[in-house]
């Protein structure tokens, strides 16, 4: 029964979530929405902190007013705190020099690089990190577009071609530069696990077509790098 709720649920991510913002603009509480609507407060914060909010009369009936002024006072210093991170964070790190791309992007691949000899891969859920891992490829290695060939990591639940479509548009990698995308078909995931990747995990090699200096001799270049700054 378990199996098929989440089936459910992560079948219909794009949806739930989007049911999640209309009633937050509709001025309900988290603990109302998390009625209806199957994710944990956790997500739901994710999700919402930068939806406006006004509560709305069901809401004041059930909480309070001073719940509710208590609660915005708390939304707003988060907010706050966000903006005043954001503006901070423009002045420490200003401009990137390709010298900054270069170990940016090698701090990426020691953590999500493939460790395999003579493959040059990067592994990760999140489309900006994939986004500045190509493009760490393509300035620091000179690697094209069209040697980057993706497959993508799926669940049962997932729908292939919309998960296909996804990355490809976050990526602006064309679909023919993906790979039949492979399954996960254990059956001891856990299902708290299901509905946090709708779109899967990509998985980005670098394709010589031909040419030696992106075949094994990148990988190797790469671990040379990595060998040195270690």
């Amino acid at each position: 029964m378990y199996d098929i709720l989440w089936a459910v649920h992560f079948m219909y991510y794009p949806e739930i979530k989007q049911k999640a913002i209309d009633l937050r603009k509709e001025g309900y509480s988290y603990n109302y929405i998390i009625k209806h609507v199957p994710v944990t407060k956790s997500t739901l914060s994710e999700w919402l902190h930068n939806i406006p909010y006004t509560a709305n009369k069901y809401t004041i009936e059930t909480i309070g007013n001073a719940r509710i002024a208590s609660g915005r006072y708390r939304h707003q210093i988060r907010v706050d705190s966000l903006e005043k991170a954001k503006q901070q964070a423009k002045k420490d790190i200003g401009s990137l020099s390709e010298r900054d791309v270069m170990m940016l992007g090698l701090g990426i691949y020691i953590g999500e690089g493939a460790k395999t000899a003579g493959i040059t891969r990067i592994i990760n859920s999140d489309p900006k990190i994939i986004r500045l891992a190509i493009k760490w490829l393509q300035i620091s290695f000179g690697v094209k577009k069209k040697q980057i060939k993706i497959r993508l990591f799926l669940y049962p639940d997932s729908e292939e071609i919309k998960s296909i479509k996804y990355w490809s548009k976050s990526l602006n990698i064309p679909t023919s530069q993906f790979f039949k995308p492979t399954i996960d078909r254990r059956m001891n995931k856990k299902i708290s696990n299901h509905n946090k990747l709708p779109y899967g995990t990509a998985h980005v090699t670098v394709n010589s077509l031909g040419d030696k200096e992106f075949g094994v001799y990148l990988s190797r270049r790469i671990t040379a790098w990595i060998n040195l700054v270690l």
